[in-house]
C-alpha cells in the first residue's frame, strides 16, 4: 500500500472529528425532545409577521439542537417557527447533514410546501446556520425556491466553502482523499472549496432575483474559514459582521448560532426590517 493511502482515512477522520467538535452539547438530546412551542402547524401567521419562518440547521446539527435558543426567541416574538432535518445517513442517527447537499435541498423544498400548505401563507422565510444557511441556495436557485422565499438569513453560512481554518487546504497533498470524504459524507465532500457542488451553485452569480439575503458572520470563525467567504455578492444583500455591531461579542462558528442574542437580533431585523431597531452590545439582554 501506498503511503498516502495509510493516512487518506485518518484524514478523513481528522476533518470529521473537526467538525464534529463545533457541535452543541445539547446534541446528546433525542431529536424527538420539546421543541418549546414551535413545529405547530395549526400555527397561523399574524398581520405582524405574516411569513411562517423554517429554520435549516447545520452540518451533523439536528432541527431540535440547533433551534434550542433562536426558535423560542422567533416564537416569543409572535413568528410561527418552523424546523426540519435533512440529509440524513442511514444509521446514522442526530448527526444529520451529511448527505447529498442537492438531496437535501430536495427535502427543504418538500418542507416549504408543507408548511406554505399548513400555514396558508404565500411565502416563508429562511433562516439557517452553517450549512443550513448554503443549502438553500440550491432550493432556491434550482428548485423553484425563489417563488416561495421571501428572505434568506444565513447565520455563519459557507457560502464558498469551509476550509475549517485551513484544513481542508492539506487535502491536495493526500490524494484520493476528497474522494473518500465524498464517498463516506457527501454533504461534507460538497462544502469542500472547489467542490462540483459550489462550482455549480455559485457559477452566474450568488443570489437569484426576489430574495432578500442576509448573512451574519463573526470574525473568530473557526469553521466557515476565511470568515469574509461567507459573504455574498448580489443586489439584494447586506453582510453583516457582528463585531461592527458589537465588538464584545466573541462568538464562533457554533455560538453564533447557537445562543448569541446579538446575532438574534439581527434575525429578527431581517425578518421584519420595517420595524428593525439599531442592534449594539445591550442586545444580548434584549
Amino acid at each position: 500500500m501506498l503511503p498516502w493511502k495509510r493516512v487518506l482515512r485518518p484524514l478523513a477522520a481528522l476533518l470529521l472529528t473537526a467538525a464534529v467538535a463545533t457541535l452543541p452539547a445539547a446534541t446528546a438530546q433525542a431529536a424527538s425532545a420539546p421543541s418549546s412551542g414551535w413545529n405547530d402547524f395549526s400555527c397561523k401567521p399574524s398581520a405582524a409577521h405574516p411569513r411562517p419562518v423554517v429554520l435549516v440547521h447545520g452540518t451533523l446539527g439536528n432541527s431540535i439542537d440547533n433551534w434550542l435558543s433562536l426558535a423560542p426567541y422567533l416564537k416569543d416574538r409572535g413568528y410561527c417557527v418552523y424546523s426540519l432535518d435533512y440529509g440524513q445517513l442511514p444509521g446514522v442517527l442526530l448527526f444529520h447533514g451529511l448527505g447529498p447537499i442537492d438531496k437535501s435541498a430536495e427535502q427543504l423544498s418538500a418542507y416549504v410546501d408543507k408548511v406554505l400548505a399548513a400555514t396558508g401563507a404565500a411565502e416563508a422565510d429562511l433562516v439557517g446556520h452553517s450549512q443550513g444557511g448554503l443549502m438553500p441556495r440550491y432550493y432556491l436557485k434550482f428548485l423553484g425556491g425563489a417563488g416561495k422565499v421571501n428572505a434568506l438569513v444565513g447565520i455563519a453560512p459557507d457560502n464558498h466553502g469551509a476550509t475549517l481554518s485551513g484544513l481542508t487546504n492539506l487535502l491536495p497533498y493526500f490524494p484520493g482523499a476528497a474522494d473518500l470524504i465524498k464517498a463516506t459524507t457527501p454533504g461534507l465532500g460538497d462544502q469542500i472549496p472547489g467542490s462540483a457542488f459550489l462550482t455549480k451553485l455559485n457559477a452566474d452569480g450568488d443570489t437569484v432575483p426576489g430574495v432578500h439575503y442576509t448573512v451574519l458572520a463573526t470574525k473568530y470563525d473557526e469553521v466557515a474559514t476565511p470568515w469574509r467567504s461567507q459573504y455574498l455578492t448580489g443586489p439584494d444583500v447586506r453582510n453583516v459582521l457582528l463585531q461592527d455591531l458589537c465588538p464584545l461579542d466573541l462568538s464562533e462558528h457554533v455560538a453564533i448560532g447557537l445562543f448569541d442574542r446579538i446575532a438574534f437580533h439581527e434575525v429578527a431585523n431581517a425578518l421584519d426590517p420595517a420595524h428593525a431597531t439599531a442592534t449594539t452590545c445591550a442586545s444580548a439582554f434584549s
